[in-house]
């Protein structure tokens, strides 16, 4: 086998890999804990993100009073752009490998090209994976007789970035902060 095929097969399976990691990441889990505080009493602070969490689509799921917790249920659905773009780049992958396949084994034909009509597989997989039904916890770590607040959130960490930065102001919501500085 010519170097120049070996070394470009070697970098379409890596092509390959990467692109099965990223498909994995998309459709992770990324469920949080955060601890939130406030000067306000816990009752004005959780009316303030029961209702700003049921304006977002969230349905009530009860609660427990003895734990002190409300739960939220909510469908996350998988973006369709990115659905494509994936089976975009899987069909594109696949297509370089059945090429790569083409020249090391000539013999083969053209068969290997249909490796292509794989691709949207992985948007498929992605969709299937992303849509999925997410719950939101607020545990009120405080007591409720008291003058300020603390709650412990359990929830996707795009919703308690968008809380932070939504209701920071209103509800005087402070946390550490860690999930506006990580990176993704």
């Amino acid at each position: 086998m010519p170097k120049v095929l070996s070394s470009t097969l070697l970098l379409t399976v890596l092509l390959a890999i990467g692109l099965f990691f990223f498909l994995r990441a998309a459709s992770k889990d990324r469920t949080t804990v955060v601890d939130i505080f406030s000067p306000r009493p816990p009752i004005e602070v959780l009316d303030g993100i029961t209702l700003w969490l049921e304006e977002r689509g969230w349905m009530r799921d009860g609660g427990d009073l003895d734990k002190r917790l409300l739960s939220f249920r909510g469908s996350v659905s998988s973006s369709r752009a990115l659905a494509v773009l994936l089976s975009f780049y899987a069909t594109i992958g696949a297509a370089c490998i059945g090429l790569v396949f083409v020249q090391l084994y000539p013999m083969m034909g053209w068969w290997p090209l249909l490796l292509a009509c794989l691709g949207p597989i992985a948007g498929f997989f992605y969709q299937k994976k992303a849509n999925r039904t997410e719950i939101v916890e607020l545990r009120l770590v405080s007591p409720a007789e008291s003058n300020k607040s603390a709650l412990r959130v359990r929830a996707h960490r795009d919703e308690l970035i968008a809380m932070e930065l939504e209701l920071a102001k209103s509800l005087d919501l402070a946390s550490d902060g860690a999930l506006l500085s990580s990176p993704v």
